[in-house]
Parts: C-alpha cells; structure tokens; sequence
C-alpha cells in the first residue's frame, strides 16, 4: 500500500511545479523580441525587402561607370606613352647601329687603304739574321718619290747588271737608274730606265775565331756574310762598290736591288 501512494504523489509534483519557469521563459521571450526589433528598425528597408535589388543598383550606377571609363582612358593614354617610348628607343638604337656599322665600314676601309699602302712601299727580301741564317721579312721603303703614284718592285739579277747609274738630281742622296743595257742581266730582270735604287744586297768578308781558337791565340779565319744594304743617303762610289760586293758571295746568288718606280 505504501509504494503505490508514493508513485501516485510524484505526478502531483510534476504538474504543480512549471508555474513559475513559465513566467520566467516568457518573459525571456519578450525581452529577446524587443531587441531584436530594435536592431532591424535600424537598418534600411531596401536591405531586408529585396537585398539583391540593391546591389545590383550599386553596379550600374552612373558615378562607377565615369570611373571606369576614365581608369580605361588613362589605361590606354599610358599604353600609347609607352609604346611612343619604346619606337623612340627602337628609332635611336637603330640610328646608333647605323652610326656604329659606318664607323666600322669606315675603320675597315682605311686599314684596307693602309694596307695597300703597305703593299705598295714596301717588300720581303733576305734578312741576315744574329745566327747567321738568312729569313724572308718584310720591310717598309717609305716613299721617296712625291705624288703617291710610285711603288715598290724587288728584282734578282745575276752579276753583271748591264746597269749605268747615276746621282739622282732632283732628290739629293737618291741613286737612280740612268741606262739599261738591252742586253744585259738587269733588263732580263726587268730593270727600267728611271728606276730608285732604294737597297741592294752586299757581302763583307770577316774574321771569325772560335773561342777554342781565341784561347789558342789563333787568328781566326774569313767568313763572307751578305746582308740587305740600304741605298738611301749613303754616297754614290759606296753604292758601286757594294754591288760589287756581291762577287763575294761564295754561293754566287743573285743580286737583290729594291727599286722605286713610277706607275
């Protein structure tokens, strides 16, 4: 009897007890829907009825299409600044490349003219060199005669020449070609009349002594060398006799004459 008393008494309990929580949570309701009445009478009514409306009308706006347009024109004014700088740089690179190939085509055309200066005045002959060997070099024979239109010949001709030779008259210290014997080596060799001599191979017998014979107290004995005698400015019987000198030459070669001759 006592436990099912007990279990009737609880539901009484129950169903007395919500009075009070009921004010309470309704009176939480009131308060939480006032506020929130507050807060959306503070926004515009556009926003809550039609928020898309609204932002489409922000895009197509008059003000933000005059922005537009005027970045697009600024856009475009830059794009053409740029673009007139980089033809102005084209056009002055293009006008340096030019300067600088003329430059080069100028530079090139005056080594080629002093090059054939070169060629014209100037001549590979024997040269005697330290050791005693005999090298081909090329050596530079100023011009002596005036007008630029002379140049340099190289001749070999055996002993005799056939050659009368004389004091050039107009260019002091100059010994010039007077006559050619038809018959003779030179005008084989092709030797002209009118010729400059301007150097001429010579031969000059000394003495060499070993070091072994120098020790010895020996004289030594002759040697001949030959070796390339430059014409210009030396005296005229000096010029004969070193042609001569060329009967020296135990090998007997050919005479060497280097000659300035008018075109």
């Amino acid at each position: 009897m006592t436990n099912i008393k007990s279990s009737s008494a609880a539901p009484a309990r129950y169903t007395a007890a919500p009075t009070w929580r009921l004010l309470v949570l309704s009176l939480a309701f009131l308060i939480s829907s006032k506020e929130t009445t507050a807060f959306t009478s503070q926004l515009p009514s556009t926003a809550l009825r039609h928020p898309k409306q609204h932002h489409v009308v922000l895009l197509s706006s008059s003000s933000d299409d005059d922005a537009t347009s005027k970045l697009l024109e600024k856009a475009r004014k830059l794009r053409e600044e740029v673009s007139a700088v980089e033809q102005s740089k084209a056009e002055v690179q293009k006008q340096n490349d030019a300067k600088a190939q003329a430059q080069r085509e100028a530079e090139m055309e005056e080594q080629k003219q002093r090059d054939q200066q070169r060629l014209r005045y100037s001549a590979e002959v024997p040269i005697l060199k330290d050791m005693g060997d005999e090298v081909m070099e090329r050596v530079d024979f100023p011009p002596r005669l005036k007008g630029g239109k002379s140049r340099i010949v190289t001749i070999q001709a055996p002993l005799p020449l056939g050659l009368v030779l004389g004091e050039d008259e107009s260019i002091p210290g100059m010994t010039s070609v007077d006559e050619v014997a038809a018959e003779g080596n030179g005008a084989a060799a092709g030797v002209k009349q009118g010729d400059i001599v301007r150097a001429i191979t010579a031969c000059q017998t000394t003495m060499e002594t070993p070091t072994w014979q120098l020790l010895a107290g020996g004289i030594g004995q002759p040697k001949t060398k030959r070796f390339m005698y430059s014409v210009d400015g030396r005296p005229f019987e000096e010029v004969l006799d070193a042609i001569g000198s060329n009967r020296m030459d135990v090998q007997g070669r050919d005479v060497w004459l280097v000659l300035e001759r008018m075109d």
